[in-house]
């Protein structure tokens, strides 16, 4: 139960399940001076549960960008019955790597390999957390990214990168196949001429190519997401991936969501810049559905909640779809 929404308590949800919250899980790895920490959020009973890889973005908050993070996603699709992996990336502040190192701050290429050790090793953490011994489905498994963790995620489903300024990152192909469906939410556009002075010239690898992008996948924006430090484009910088994205067939754009739509990334997190129950709850019910659908052939979610938005709660937003073949 939650008193603070309002409309989105039209869009269709599942029975909340009880969770447990496991932290922190370590994994260690040869490239890595200290193990990677994870944060693993799953109902407490159930098998075959799917597992949902959450990447987390960057920004001035100093836990968000973190295991510890996102709380309003992890815990609302651990409750639909998703095991949900948090890994603290390269990136973060309390346990990423350290700031002297190549690659930093922000770690672009860490970060993808990162979730890819974590899909190498989940028959170990599975096998080594006796709460989750024998329950996971590693046959579903998806990614949710918000911000540089959308360019992550976009990564893992096929989008190549390509940095101007490393000559060893000339359009890398870091593909994942064993994610079969994806959430990108506010994820970085196209880089060159569409990004800022001060960030073509320091964050010149924000220049994904989602024309490779071949895993299915959710964009998700906000039509009042602007930001003049990162683009000199509006709001439509964010629709690079769906626009170019082959298997990016829907996009949900979220009706006056600037960059936190909703306050995704914390509770009572005011530096959002736009925490709104009733945009969070659009976020979470429609992309928990999204997901669901892509796993499950047969399951109605994502159709129905399609259906909700635009027949009793249109003012939060409205979905764009296009043919997949």
């Amino acid at each position: 139960m939650n008193h603070l929404i309002d409309t989105a308590q039209h869009l269709p949800v599942r029975e909340c399940l009880q969770t447990i919250s496991i932290s922190p899980i370590r994994l260690e790895a040869a490239w890595r001076p200290y193990p990677l920490e994870l944060r693993i959020t799953a109902p407490v009973s159930g098998s075959d549960l799917p597992i949902l890889l959450l990447s987390h973005g960057d920004g001035p908050s100093l836990y968000l960008p973190s295991k510890d993070g996102y709380g309003p996603l992890a815990n609302f699709y651990a409750e639909q019955g998703f095991v949900v992996v948090q890994p603290s990336h390269a990136n973060s502040k309390i346990a990423g790597l350290p700031r002297d190192r190549p690659g930093a701050p922000l770690f672009w290429r860490e970060r993808v390999q990162e979730m890819t050790l974590i899909l190498d090793r989940l028959e170990d953490i599975e096998a080594g957390t006796p709460a989750f011994t024998g329950r996971f489905d590693h046959d579903r498994i998806a990614a949710v990214g918000h911000s540089m963790g959308g360019q992550t995620v976009g990564m893992l489903l096929g989008a190549h990168l390509t940095d101007p300024k490393d000559a060893t990152a000339t359009d890398v192909d870091m593909f994942e196949s064993r994610i079969k469906a994806g959430v990108l939410l506010t994820p970085p556009g196209r880089g060159g001429d569409d990004l800022s002075d001060f960030v073509r010239e320091n964050f010149s690898f924000l220049n994904p190519d989602y024309t490779h992008l071949r895993t299915r996948a959710l964009v998700v924006v906000g039509d009042a997401d602007t930001n003049p430090f990162m683009t000199v484009r509006g709001p439509e910088w964010y629709d690079a991936a769906y626009n170019d994205g082959p298997a990016c067939d829907a996009k949900l754009t979220i009706h006056g969501g600037r960059h936190g739509i909703g306050g995704i990334a914390g509770y009572d997190a005011k530096e959002t810049d736009d925490e709104d129950p009733d945009r969070l709850a659009t976020v979470q019910r429609m992309t928990s559905a999204y997901l669901r659908s892509a796993l499950y052939v047969d399951d109605l979610s994502w159709p129905e909640a399609c259906t909700a938005l635009t027949d009793k709660a249109g003012n939060l937003g409205h979905v764009d779809t296009k043919f997949v073949g």
